[in-house]
């Protein structure tokens, strides 16, 4: 163990050890940045258009409420009732991918035709209401692929500060303890070598004839 840190390996291989790790560490560090540049671009761009339609579908709620309302007048609720569908939307989900992140970027949305031959208000109001499913469907897939870009974002933040705050420096200090260690070593077997070079010369110095 050196300077806290498990599993790094005595000597010279220690410190390729280290320098291994710190370039790695460097490197995750640098994509991850990339990353969350990317992911905030995508969550200025989906915020937007979760807040645009979130307008859409209230708009779309209101006229289609309108038309209703006519329709009633016109029809009558009886009429409303029979024209009604008995089969549900069907709604098709795309998906878009940013940085390895994928999220909802789009949908299809598909209403049943009509069994009945509708009036004019009551046509006006089919398509209000078919207009405010297709609304409240986009609406809740931006939502959605807000909330998960908002997630990935806050967990690329957290992996990219325990990189640059806690991992590089860890390993840095390790790598410069190492390094001191090894320029101590490395002078103490200098002085040793001198020394015993020193005492070899004396010897011959002396030897008699």
């Amino acid at each position: 163990m050196t300077g806290g840190m498990p599993g790094v390996p005595p000597g010279r291989a220690g410190r390729l050890w280290l320098r291994r790790r710190l370039e790695t560490a460097r490197r995750g560090s640098a994509l991850l940045d990339r990353k969350l540049h990317l992911l905030l671009t995508e969550q200025d761009r989906l915020r937007a258009e979760e807040k645009q339609t979130r307008q859409e579908w209230d708009a779309s709620c209101a006229k289609a409420d309108l038309w209703l309302l006519r329709a009633e007048l016109l029809s009558g609720r009886r009429a409303i009732t029979l024209a009604a569908s008995r089969l549900p939307a069907e709604v098709t989900i795309r998906y878009g991918l940013t940085a390895g992140t994928r999220y909802p970027s789009g949908i299809t949305c598909t209403t049943p035709e009509p069994d009945t031959f509708d009036g004019p208000a009551l046509a006006a109001a089919r398509q209000a209401y078919k207009a405010a499913v297709a609304s409240a469907a986009s609406h809740a897939a931006a939502a959605e692929a807000v909330r998960i870009i908002d997630t990935d974002v806050g967990a690329t933040r957290y992996r990219l500060r325990a990189i640059e705050e806690r991992w590089i420096p860890r390993l840095e200090r390790t790598l410069t303890q190492v390094e001191l260690g090894l320029e101590e070593l490395e002078h103490a077997d200098g002085v040793r070598l001198r020394h015993v070079l020193s005492h070899r010369g004396d010897s011959a110095g002396t030897r008699p004839s």
